[in-house]
């Protein structure tokens, strides 16, 4: 009996996804997420509010990243697609050029959304290969928890270095000079039903 192996996912393959999905190739693997929920995309979109302007542009804050929301990473032959991402300048002076649909320097810090559809390749599949590429510092925010875990990368594993929940004040490496709200990054509650 003959075995024919699977063919790997070419970037020819990702493009010709609909607009709906959000593409990736992990390990040859084609992966394709829908795109995220109300919930996930306030906790990104604060996130990225919250640190553009102390960090990325020097605004009340100490600058010397660049933040980028959801950009395409190619690391080796895989392709990411983080929710956040941050390079330090000190590594990347330059942006990517603006006609560039994706970059292949590994960044400094990374922010993933953990969604009931994402989750699972975030946490198994996406953190290693991060470490292998040394990115430094990962978040991980869950929104149905209203939860948010920062991990560092000390000898190609990583250590939890901090864990905070509901409207916590944060002061979180490598973003530690500002303090920010949590609560920030939650959609509101919806009341309870009048009775």
């Amino acid at each position: 009996m003959r075995v024919h192996a699977k063919k790997p996912a070419t970037y020819e393959d990702l493009k010709k996804l609909p607009e709906n999905l959000i593409g990736e190739i992990i390990g040859g693997e084609l992966i394709a997420s829908p795109r995220p929920g109300f919930g996930h995309g306030r906790a990104s979109s604060a996130l990225v509010g919250g640190l553009h302007g102390p960090f990325d542009l020097g605004s009340g804050g100490p600058g010397g990243w660049w933040i980028f929301f959801e950009p395409e990473l190619h690391l080796a032959k895989d392709i990411l697609v983080p929710d956040v991402a941050g390079w330090r300048r000190s590594r990347m002076p330059k942006p990517p050029a603006p006609a560039e649909p994706f970059v292949t320097l590994a960044p400094d810090w990374v922010c993933e959304v953990l969604s009931p559809s994402t989750a699972r390749v975030d946490l198994e599949r996406k953190l290693p290969l991060y470490a292998r590429e040394r990115v430094q510092h990962v978040w991980l925010i869950n929104p149905q928890l209203r939860a948010l875990e920062i991990f560092r990368l000390d000898e190609g594993a990583w250590t939890l270095t901090g864990a905070f929940s509901g409207d916590a004040l944060v002061r979180a490496e490598p973003f530690d000079a500002i303090e920010f709200a949590l609560g920030t990054l939650w959609l509101p509650e919806e009341p309870p039903p009048a009775e």
